[in-house]
């Protein structure tokens, strides 16, 4: 996703898209659902987006035809929203493969508005039928990984993938219901692999020192839900009684958890910064225990990111690179054309 987002971290990344005509995506949130529309869509209809020009390329050479979507799972635990797969049903000249409806309940009226629009979509599925169209996906259910096996006639290639069907316990219905494997597999073929698991933070070196607290287990920063770091250490019970660090905040997924959509993630951003700016009013203490009247801000930090050789892009900065962006992809015929490296963001500044 990074890769034909343009993020510079992954801009070379290179998948043979070209290795065959299957492909495995693991897991069953927004992002697997993402690489199979990417994987699937015409390739036409992207180049008129904003999608990175390299990925474009690639997938103008793409030979894949079907997609499996797989997860150990069912439809009532997946991680995936109604709009995304309803948009991926969407798909012109791309059918859905008939999945196990067994996991839904006999009576899908009586789940809760969201599960239901869900479940509704996936018994509706798409208007065209496999065989009828050149491309497919489907929602392997119920499938944990076990190998990734090489092709049998290039052995540094992969040609197949081994899966343990599962079951659910307590029940399938039971949108906590744990997956256990039943000693059955199954395999597909599969020329291409991508992983779309989940996330979870880690604390950065030096947090210890800097005594700021990591809880390993969850992957968070413990906070007072409002975005301020308390001391995961305390003898509170509750983190939201424990009192704040000075001048420590978080946000995101470092904050809650690797959780919801880009909306809420921004509505968690807002409560951060509110906080900062109530603490601020407040006159509370900033800078890891500093006095009051001492607030240095960018000038605290000036002199560390000069010897490092960093450099600094204001938003005024980056208003200049959004406009070089989308001036380039106007010649294009596209909302915008994306720098995929550092170096040419700044070039633009210079």
């Amino acid at each position: 996703m990074g890769w034909y987002n343009g993020l510079p971290e992954y801009a070379d990344l290179k998948p043979d898209l070209s290795a065959g005509e299957e492909a495995v995506v693991i897991g069953q949130g927004n992002v697997a659902l993402d690489v199979a529309r990417i994987l699937l869509q015409d390739v036409n209809t992207l180049k008129s987006t904003d999608i990175a020009e390299h990925a474009t390329e690639a997938l103008q050479k793409s030979k894949v035809k079907r997609v499996r979507v797989a997860g150990r799972r069912g439809p009532m635990q997946a991680a995936f929203t109604i709009k995304e797969v309803r948009e991926q049903m969407k798909l012109p000249d791309v059918a859905f493969h008939s999945w196990d409806e067994s996991l839904a309940p006999q009576d899908i009226k009586t789940l809760p508005r969201v599960p239901r629009r869900i479940m509704e979509v996936l018994k509706k599925g798409s208007p065209l039928r496999p065989g009828d169209v050149p491309k497919s996906w489907s929602l392997d259910f119920c499938h944990s990984p076990v190998s990734f096996n090489s092709d049998s006639t290039e052995s540094s290639n992969l040609g197949s993938m081994t899966f343990e069907k599962t079951t659910l316990l307590p029940d399938p219905f039971d949108t906590s219901a744990k997956a256990l494997g039943t000693g059955e597999y199954v395999t597909f073929p599969s020329a291409l692999a991508f992983r779309s698991i989940g996330y979870k933070s880690e604390a950065l070196p030096g947090f210890t020192e800097l005594g700021i607290p990591f809880d390993d287990r969850r992957g968070i920063i413990p906070n007072d839900h409002l975005g301020r770091v308390v001391n995961g250490n305390s003898s509170w019970t509750n983190e939201t009684q424990a009192p704040p660090l000075p001048g420590m905040y978080c946000a995101g997924w470092v904050k809650r958890g690797p959780t919801g959509v880009i909306a809420s993630t921004m509505t968690d951003a807002f409560a951060t910064a509110e906080s900062i700016a109530m603490d601020w009013v407040g006159k509370k203490k900033f800078l890891n225990g500093r006095s009051e009247e001492r607030r240095d801000g960018w000038e605290g930090l000036e002199g560390e990111a000069k010897s490092k050789g960093l450099r600094r892009v204001s938003w005024e900065d980056w208003k200049k690179i959004d406009d070089v962006e989308k001036s380039n992809g106007r010649i294009k015929g596209k909302e915008r054309v994306k720098f995929t490296t550092v170096e040419d963001m700044l070039a633009v500044l210079d």
